[in-house]
């Protein structure tokens, strides 16, 4: 069995390596990631100049993209045979909420999906500094994926989106299927000018709001367990087709 390990943290990233060693005990693992840091660029691809993969020493692939760049690069003439399952992951920080619209790594599995692969996004709700906590979740990983690739494949359009609990492997209290949560930022936008006294802004920080009942998956990541959320990529509101058909908006 082939297997792509991708990430959006890059191909340094200490969650990358962890995962392609879980990855490891059930198949041939071929690691392809961005060069470099690139969080919250989503779905996005790389269309205004060309892409140059570089092969590491350790076999590996380095792309100076996007991760959906590194997916697409990898089933398209990267890999010899395609693979039976994308892996994403583990990023430093969780993916839950509307964060997987914004997520490179939910991204790359979502472009495994839409190339045919079934594909899998994990990440660790803790700080990306303590690697001794997302460490503790090898052996529980490495069970998890042993699963998971034993299920097969997925339903059509359908990636499963996981979260470690920052509590660490031992203090987990089980693994639950979740649906998506909702947050929002408050006090995101921080405004502060640069040496020559320009004005410019500063995105993220600020206080997260959550809202969502006791089977969201943030409710069941503070409450130290695994989350599991199936995702479909059809963001159809099929309750709404009638209802906007009454509108009258043809002509």
């Amino acid at each position: 069995m082939d297997i792509l390990v991708s990430n959006d943290d890059g191909i340094l990233a200490p969650g990358l390596a962890l995962l392609a060693e879980v990855c490891q005990t059930v198949g041939r693992v071929t690691v392809i990631a961005p060069d470099r840091e690139q969080s919250g660029t989503s779905h996005s691809l790389t269309m205004h100049r060309p892409l140059r993969p570089a092969r590491r020493p350790d076999g590996s692939f380095q792309v100076d993209g996007t991760p959906t760049d590194c997916v697409l690069l990898a089933l398209g003439t990267l890999m010899p045979d395609r693979p039976s399952f994308v892996f994403s992951g583990v990023n430093h920080g969780p993916n839950m909420g509307e964060d997987v619209l914004y997520s490179g790594t939910v991204a790359a599995a979502m472009e495994g999906v839409t190339l045919g692969v079934p594909s899998v996004a994990i990440s660790f709700a803790g700080p990306a500094s303590d690697l001794e906590t997302l460490h503790s979740y090898r052996d529980m990983l490495t069970r998890l994926v042993q699963r998971i690739v034993r299920v097969g494949a997925f339903p059509p359009e359908t990636l499963l989106n996981v979260n470690l609990p920052p509590c660490g492997a031992a203090a987990v209290k089980g693994i639950k299927v979740t649906s998506l949560g909702s947050r929002y930022f408050s006090e995101s936008l921080t405004r502060m000018k640069d040496p020559w006294g320009r004005e410019i802004y500063w995105i993220g920080g600020g206080s997260i709001h959550w809202t969502g009942g006791a089977e969201t998956d943030h409710f069941a990541v503070a409450e130290g367990y695994i989350s599991i959320t199936p995702l479909h990529m059809d963001l159809t509101n099929y309750n709404l087709l009638e209802t906007v058909r009454g509108w009258s908006l043809e002509g």
